[in-house]
């Protein structure tokens, strides 16, 4: 199966360098190219696509909004992957609470954007979630007070709220296995459900939603 990716960034130097990156892969196909988020709104609307590489600062629609209005327009897809430099983790954060499904730095290696594209395309996030834990404890202000008990969380059973904290607090399948004392196939599932009882697409979604729900604590 070929991945059909859009790369949207306002530097047409950027553009060009993805692009050769992706197509000389076998199951990577470029199949669109936008120069900012409005104009990614528009490429989408008349192209079917798997995952979009997004830039986050871009003149006339931010990548930012632009995630929030494909994850809103198009919930079964394309996901998007959100790029960031050092200096935009606030951007970068935003975007996650978006809906993006992760996010890299600009200056990764060429193999870890393949692989991260990669690992969206299949219904992952490319956020550890070790770091995405420090991440959201570093913005955790801007998350706000959650509600005593958010009624999303009465969905689950007392075991999925357990792994959702366990998977909040930044524990891998293997870890949350180990910690409850079930097979690590048997964590899948029950992250699969939590997923779906939300309705949230991957597991960075669900560790914002730990957060905003207060069933985590930033430090906590």
């Amino acid at each position: 199966m070929t991945v059909r990716v859009v790369i949207v960034d306002d530097q047409a130097l950027v553009r060009a360098g993805f692009r050769m990156v992706l197509d000389s892969q076998p199951d990577l196909a470029v199949v669109g190219e936008a120069i900012d988020g409005a104009d990614a709104l528009r490429v989408l609307a008349r192209t079917e696509a798997d995952v979009v590489v997004m830039d986050v600062r871009m003149p006339t629609m931010d990548g930012v909004e632009a995630t929030r209005r494909i994850c809103r327009d198009h919930p079964a897809g394309p996901r998007v992957l959100v790029l960031t430099t050092f200096d935009t983790e606030d951007d970068a954060f935003a975007a996650l609470r978006a809906g993006a499904s992760g996010f890299l730095l600009k200056n990764v290696p060429p193999e870890e954007l393949l692989a991260a594209i990669r690992v969206v395309a299949a219904g992952d996030s490319v956020v550890a979630p070790s770091i995405t834990r420090r991440l959201l404890d570093r913005f955790a202000d801007r998350l706000g007070p959650g509600p005593a008990e958010d009624p999303r969380l009465a969905r689950l059973t007392e075991r999925e709220r357990e792994v959702l904290l366990l998977v909040a607090q930044g524990l891998s399948n293997a870890e949350i296995a180990a910690r409850v004392h079930v097979a690590e196939a048997t964590v899948k599932t029950h992250v699969g459900r939590i997923l779906a009882k939300l309705r949230l697409r991957d597991r960075v979604q669900a560790v914002v939603l730990a957060y905003e729900s207060g069933l985590v604590t930033p430090g906590g």
